[in-house]
């Protein structure tokens, strides 16, 4: 521990000289006013060069730490001096009545002195809390309304301006670092308070002092020269005071301590005192200024916030009190079979059981000994749940898991037990141990023999590796959000192998499992007592972490290193006997926040954990990082957007919808595309939501519709008789210039009406006001086709589509693509069907791409299809070539399984 300060500072005889100096100079000061121009100033000046050069040797004993605090002291010292010579040899006296060059001196002191109170803040290890800067806050405007009604006192005859340096800006800033003591005051340890309480005391005599300077600028007087010169004197005792009450920084294990009282009542003394000031002055006859009103609105706003946290306080107070009370009540009426005291570090310091055969032990076995070291390794966490009061605590009607302990007895044999709940064990005679801290009383209740707790642990427990399951899992992420509330932070891995997949293929899957268990025995190794482990299923397993993101993905790294070391061998007489197999781990990291729910939270960690299997797997990324990368993208595209559209960086490609009955193609579908310059092709799917939410849909639309009907137009020239359709916005149709802009297109571009089909989504179904209804009937009435795409993709109303002027209904893919394998899925596509039939709809089935798909879609009397089976999207200079070339045949011909292979790998590339 350093040395106090203070110690061999020779306190009493600096006192007697200050109150010696001090009492001489005041008397010649009274006696002898004509000497008081060179007087007041060389003796102030001898005297502060006295202190420094005092405070400078005792800095020299001490350690730097120490010494780098109070040498900030001699520094103010020394300026002061110089300020105060200069006055003696200009015989401008204590106070001044105009500024100077004694002033450079003296105005350089101000921010020594916060530097001093920072160091000494700093170096105490103490933290400023809210209370303390709204007692400073209130003492500050407090002494600000104080000198606003001083200035008014400093004008020189006739109202004539005083010196702004010596009227305002030295008290404005004796104020300032009276605010500042207050708060170093509330700031360091209890030990060192009183060193700070002197130096407060000193910044309020340097307030006396710039006040009675203020004063004599216009009014000079001997006596106001005494008072300053007094106060100045009073300044520096406190300074040196100050010094021999410190005790240096806080020792190991030192806490800081409350809010202190002095601070509230500095606070309200000064602000009830400015008050009552302020309506005496206005008794007598004295006009309340603006500035003065607002400031003391101010004032008495501080008061009243400062008296609401006072009242929280005192209510934050009152639980403690209640809650130690509850402590006690549990330690002293809770029936437990065993009831076990803690220390600080976990280790037991008395034990009893209400039956010699419930514990299996002896006290002395246990007394001095970790808890941990008789727990079951699996049981770690709920150890820590039990020893954590405000941990998450199920009960058997739900909420989780109760905190269950598996306790190896004298014997080796494990015995159950529930924990009940701890209790502090602060002011029990066990605990005698001040350095050590409080510690818990566990209560332990027996449940060998309960088939309800084997039952509860079964429920929360998965079956192959003994980890924490899924509910297990949801249990805790809910408790650890509640607790995120209350600023205990948390995070969240989620974890999934690489290369499982195939292990189980060629290895079978009892390798597969007994990998699995090799990874939850590495997960528990790697992980700490109070971090949860839980598999979700499959290959998928979680952490959840109580600490920071740091600490998480310190974690997480450490998980992957170590996952790269496991191998995963096939046994057996198979043909994959002997193989080893390379198996890694790819981690997704993100920090729990309280205002997500918790499904919110796993799909943050789930976005960062397929941004680590895009960056090559076996390797930890963050949620921040991964949504950051995709917001990043998205940014830049937004910023692109508009000069896309202006320099025409956007293509159509066309897709053939055929007919089933004609044995043609029939219709094409406009698709656009985005050839950016930087970053290649940018889905629709990314681009056209962006456009809708840049409020660049309807540029973008129309130049789709340009476009889209002057290539049809050429189809229709050539003698090719198909139908174009376009993929119309809902916020185009909102936006009530859709009619006008199809109007505009086709005739530019000479194609009938009847030739074009507009795709409208189903959601405009859900949102179909008069006014969207009447623009469909206008296009309609101008002899387009409307035609709903992706129907029953979203949230469609069967009413509205009755009443709706469409005529064509697409059928969205994920009908179709399991209509062979799914005979639910098949039943669903007839209903759509027979729903488009008897509505007197056309029905397009969307994403057909096996001939299996075809022949049952023709089975069940669907006329219209589209899909990868029929042709990709191509340019309008292919097209030609596709319509002529077109051979309905060649889809019938051939078997299923040929041309299945050949276009799903189509599928896949494209």
């Amino acid at each position: 521990m350093s040395p106090a300060a203070g110690a061999g500072w020779p306190r009493r005889p600096v006192l007697l000289g200050f109150a010696a100096t001090a009492l001489v100079l005041a008397v010649q000061q009274l006696v002898v006013p004509g000497w008081n121009g060179w007087s007041g100033p060389a003796v102030l000046a001898l005297a502060t060069f006295a202190v420094a050069a005092l405070v400078g040797r005792h800095c020299l004993r001490l350690t730097p730490a120490v010494a780098g605090t109070w040498r900030s002291f001699a520094v103010i010292a020394v300026l002061l001096g110089l300020g105060h010579l200069v006055r003696a040899v200009t015989a401008a006296g204590v106070n001044p009545t105009s500024a100077g060059l004694s002033d450079l001196f003296l105005a350089a002191t101000g921010p020594v002195a916060l530097l001093l109170c920072v160091r000494l803040t700093r170096s105490a290890g103490g933290r400023v809390r809210m209370q303390v800067v709204l007692d400073a806050a209130v003492a500050l405007v407090a002494l600000g309304v104080l000198l606003e009604m001083l200035v008014p006192l400093t004008a020189g005859p006739a109202g004539a301006p005083a010196d702004p340096l010596l009227t305002v800006f030295y008290p404005a800033v004796s104020a300032v670092l009276c605010a500042v003591g207050l708060v170093t005051f509330g700031a360091v340890t209890p030990r060192r308070r009183a060193a700070a309480g002197w130096l407060l005391l000193g910044f309020a005599s340097l307030s006396v002092t710039m006040a009675g300077g203020a004063l004599a600028v216009s009014g000079p007087s001997a006596l106001l020269d005494a008072v300053a010169t007094t106060a100045y004197l009073g300044m520096l005792a406190s300074a040196t005071l100050a010094l021999a009450a410190d005790p240096g920084p806080r020792g190991a294990g030192e806490t800081a301590g409350g809010v202190p009282l002095v601070g509230v009542v500095v606070s309200y003394c000064l602000s009830f005192g400015v008050l009552l000031l302020l309506l005496g002055t206005l008794a007598a006859g004295r006009p309340l200024h603006t500035a003065e009103a607002l400031t003391v609105a101010v004032l008495m706003a501080l008061t009243f916030a400062r008296t609401l946290v006072w009242a929280s306080d005192g209510a934050r107070l009152s639980r403690q009190v209640l809650r130690t009370e509850a402590y006690f009540r549990t330690l002293v009426h809770s029936a437990a079979d065993v009831t076990v005291v803690l220390d600080a570090r976990g280790q037991v310091t008395w034990a009893a059981a209400s039956t010699a055969e419930v514990s299996a032990w002896l006290p002395r076995d246990l007394e001095g000994r970790p808890l941990r070291d008789f727990v079951h390794p699996d049981d770690r966490h709920d150890l820590h749940r039990a020893l954590d009061p405000g941990a998450e605590r199920g009960s058997a009607s739900g909420g989780g898991p109760r905190p269950y302990l598996r306790l190896r007895g004298r014997d080796g044999a494990w015995r159950t037990f529930e924990s009940v709940g701890p209790a502090s064990s602060a002011g029990l005679p066990t605990v005698t141990d001040a350095a050590v801290g409080d510690g818990l009383v566990l209560h332990l209740r027996d449940t060998d023999g309960q088939r309800s707790t084997e039952l509860e642990r079964l429920a929360y427990t998965d079956y192959l590796t003994g980890l924490p399951n899924r509910a297990r899992l949801m249990a805790a992420l809910t408790d650890a959000r509640d607790r995120a509330a209350q600023g205990e932070p948390a995070s969240f891995l989620l974890l999934d192998l690489d290369g499982f997949k195939l292990v189980n293929d060629v290895a079978g899957h009892e390798a597969g499992d007994d990998l699995l268990i090799q990874v939850a025995g590495r997960l528990r190794a790697a992980v700490r007592d109070g971090d949860l482990v839980a598999r979700l299923g499959g290959d998928e397993f979680a952490v959840l972490v109580p600490g920071t993101l740091d600490e998480a993905v310190g974690l997480a790294e450490r998980i992957v290193a170590d996952l790269r070391t496991v191998r995963a061998a096939a046994d057996g007489a198979g043909h994959a006997a002997g193989v080893v197999f390379d198996v890694a781990g790819s981690i997704g990291v993100t920090a729990l926040d309280a205002a997500d729910e918790v499904s919110a939270t796993i799909r943050q960690a789930d976005i960062a954990l397929r941004a680590a299997k895009a960056d090559g797997k076996s390797c930890v990324r963050t949620a921040a990082r991964a949504i950051d990368s995709a917001m990043g993208r998205r940014a830049r595209l937004a910023r692109d957007l508009p000069a896309a559209l202006e320099q025409e960086h956007f293509r159509m490609v066309y897709q053939p919808v055929v007919g089933v009955e004609e044995r043609r193609i029939l219709g094409l579908e406009s698709l656009v595309r985005w050839d950016h310059p930087q970053l290649g092709t940018v889905p629709p799917d990314e681009f056209i939501s962006l456009a809708e939410d840049e409020g660049l849909i309807v540029p973008l639309q129309r130049w789709v519709l340009g476009r889209a009907t002057r290539d049809a137009a050429a189809l229709h020239a050539a003698g090719f008789e198909v139908m174009t359709s376009i993929n119309v916005s809902v916020r185009h149709l909102q936006a009530g210039c859709l009619a006008p802009d199809v109007a505009s297109a086709l005739a530019e571009a000479g194609l009938p009406p009847h030739k074009l089909i507009l795709e409208i989504t189903e959601s405009v179904m859900l949102d179909a006001e008069d006014r969207l209804e009447s623009d469909l009937a206008t296009l309609k009435e101008m002899g387009c086709v409307l035609s709903v795409d992706d129907f029953g993709r979203g949230y469609s109303s069967l009413a509205y589509l009755a009443r709706l002027p469409v005529q064509i209904l697409k059928m969205d893919r994920e009908f179709v693509a399991d209509i062979e394998r799914d005979e639910r899925g098949a039943t669903l596509v007839a209903g759509v069907l027979d729903l488009g039939h008897r509505l007197g709809l056309d029905v397009v089935a969307e994403g057909v791409e096996t001939v299996g798909q075809l022949r049952m879609l023709e089975e069940r009397g669907c006329r219209f299809m589209q899909g990868w089976l029929f042709g990709r999207p191509v340019d309008a200079d292919s097209l030609p070539e596709v319509l002529t070339a077109f051979d309905w045949g060649s889809f019938t011909a051939v078997e299923n399984a040929d041309l299945d292979i050949g276009v799903q790998s189509v599928g896949l590339a494209g």
